[in-house]
């Protein structure tokens, strides 16, 4: 028998909180994430050029900034003192000059200040190998780039936040390489957020940094750590992964529904506690819903930050309505974060006077990286001469160049004088080139390689030098799309069985973006050459000579027949 009836339990619960009686609160709490992905070491601001459901035609603005993005996750925190600031990886890496040149440090340095928590890795974290990656983790000063680490600050204490990579596994060890996850507990709710990159990492970084690692598939790798999570209390999950998709409709349009690409298929692979997933990688904003699941991304550089609130049942952890909003980060729209803007106005100081050097003048303003029909670029062809240019006197006759090794467009003032900070913005990886043997079929399967590469995630069309010259069929099937006779070098047609000897980026050079072609070269030698000091050299080569490097149109050493 009970001490009370069920109706006179009933009533007295209505008068008072009653021990035996009670039943614990059901009103949902707010939890809120601000997310950042490929921010790319964008300490200030940046054009952004965008379309959006509240304006009419393409918009441009001046956007992003580290300062700004400070500035609006504190205004943000005074609404909420738990809100989690957190990122989809690529924070550093490929650069602009005032964070690269001091090794991506000011970068980390300032979104510890800003508050950051947790990111995901991405593949641009492994740009200079697994140790240099956990040196930028844990701090110190003992770098594979002596001399940019610790040149900015002289103890480099590593990131504030947490780096995860639950699908980066340690061959030696069989466990990831990062942690997995990480709990979070926010007002009283344990929140679990995991990690991932994108499996194919190890096809765009080098090869030769991520030897002893393991990229396995995104989607299974997450969903192994939710029992260990749901063990350590963990109520919701929220995934941070740098994989990511496109999408034709607006960065900020609500529940977009065309989202397609990798993060799709990963997304409906996931275990159903899952409902929110932060993406990157294909620098592209959005928020979207795939299989009843919040998707977003916030663009790239800095330029939004996506705001992501959760409605959870603090009980149960069951998670309610989940509403997203990616918001532009126009400077001066939040009262500055103080500290934040000082080592802004101190990054900019130190880094000034190096990147304001000036190197030689060009032809136009903008050298650009526009695709004419068969590939090619005039941005592309010049960097590809510019490698030709500084290897010429070891008997190179071919430089090469990948399009995702030029990050922006070589973009100079009126006075058409271009700095080394202009040049360096277009190649900030200091990488290296590498000079090789290959014979007349190699380079005939490189060519070929550019549309059926394994692992490749898109068409990438080489660059090549002045004097290379070939034409392509995009009728042909893959493995037989280029026209044999049309490849001639120098006017000569290209010798299956003759030997040629070749330069390219070291990143390249070891099979790097997909091109196996290259990493089966021979008699290789890395001419410790950077690829960004081979451009300066040729752009005052050619200003010298009284013809200034760059066009509006491609040089027309790759075509196409129908």
């Amino acid at each position: 028998m009970t001490l009370f009836s069920r109706p006179l339990c009933a009533a007295l619960a209505a008068a008072f909180l009653s021990a035996g009686c009670a039943t614990r609160p059901t009103t949902q709490i707010e939890i809120n994430l601000v997310a950042l992905n490929d921010f790319h070491g964008h300490l200030d601001a940046t054009k952004f050029q965008y379309n959006s459901i509240h304006a009419s035609g393409q918009q441009t603005v001046q956007a992003g900034g580290v300062d700004t993005i400070a500035a609006a996750v504190q205004a943000w925190r005074r609404e909420d003192k738990e809100l989690l600031f957190v990122g989809a990886g690529d924070l550093i890496g490929a650069s602009p000059a005032m964070s690269s040149m001091w090794a991506d440090e000011p970068a980390l340095e300032a979104l510890s200040m800003a508050g950051m928590r947790i990111s995901s890795v991405g593949n641009h974290e492994f740009d200079n190998g697994r140790a240099e990656l956990l040196r930028q983790q844990r701090g110190g000063c003992e770098s594979v780039r002596p001399e940019k680490a610790c040149q900015f600050t002289k103890d480099f204490r590593g990131a504030g936040f947490s780096y995860l990579a639950a699908n980066v596994i340690d061959d030696a060890t069989g466990k990831p390489f990062l942690p997995a996850y990480r709990i979070e507990d926010v007002k009283g709710v344990k929140v679990g957020l995991i990690g991932a990159v994108l499996r194919n990492t190890a096809s765009v970084v080098l090869a030769s940094g991520i030897v002893g690692l393991t990229f396995e598939d995104e989607a299974t790798a997450i969903n192994r750590v939710i029992p260990a999570m749901r063990a350590q209390g963990a109520q919701v999950f929220v995934v941070l992964i740098h994989e990511g998709g496109t999408t034709p409709e607006p960065f900020d349009k609500p529940d977009c529904s065309g989202l397609k690409g990798p993060v799709v298929d990963i997304v409906k692979k996931l275990d159903p506690a899952i409902r929110v997933i932060v993406s990157g990688h294909s620098h592209t904003g959005f928020q979207c819903k795939v299989d009843g699941r919040v998707v977003t991304q916030g663009e790239m550089g800095g330029h939004v930050l996506s705001r992501i609130k959760m409605m959870v049942d603090p009980a149960s952890g069951a998670v309610g309505d989940i509403a997203v909003r990616n918001v532009i980060m126009k400077p001066g729209q939040y009262p500055p974060d103080e500290r934040v803007s000082a080592f802004l106005k101190q990054a900019k100081e130190r880094s000034e006077q190096a990147l304001g050097r000036p190197v030689a003048r060009v032809a136009v303003r903008s050298i650009h990286r526009k695709e004419s029909a068969g590939g090619e670029t005039v941005l592309g062809g010049l960097i590809a001469d510019a490698v030709l240019s500084a290897t010429e006197s070891q008997g190179v006759q071919v430089g090469f160049m990948n399009m995702g090794g030029m990050r922006q467009d070589l973009d100079v003032e009126a006075n058409l004088t271009a700095t080394y900070g202009d040049v360096q913005i277009v190649l900030p990886f200091g990488n290296t080139i590498v000079v090789m043997d290959m014979s007349g079929a190699q380079l005939r399967a490189l060519l070929e390689q550019q549309w059926a590469r394994p692992g490749a995630s898109s068409v990438s069309v080489l660059q090549v030098s002045d004097g290379l010259s070939y034409r392509w069929n995009k009728a042909a099937p893959k493995g037989q799309r280029v026209v044999r006779d049309s490849v001639t070098l120098n006017g000569k047609p290209i010798d299956d069985a003759a030997i040629y000897r070749v330069a390219a980026n070291n990143f390249l050079a070891e099979g790097g973006d997909s091109f196996p072609a290259f990493a089966a070269a021979t008699n290789k030698r890395d001419t410790q050459i950077r690829d960004i000091d081979a451009v300066v050299q040729f752009l005052i080569k050619q200003d010298k000579a009284g013809k200034p490097a760059g066009s509006d149109t491609p040089p027309g050493r790759i075509g196409t027949v129908q």
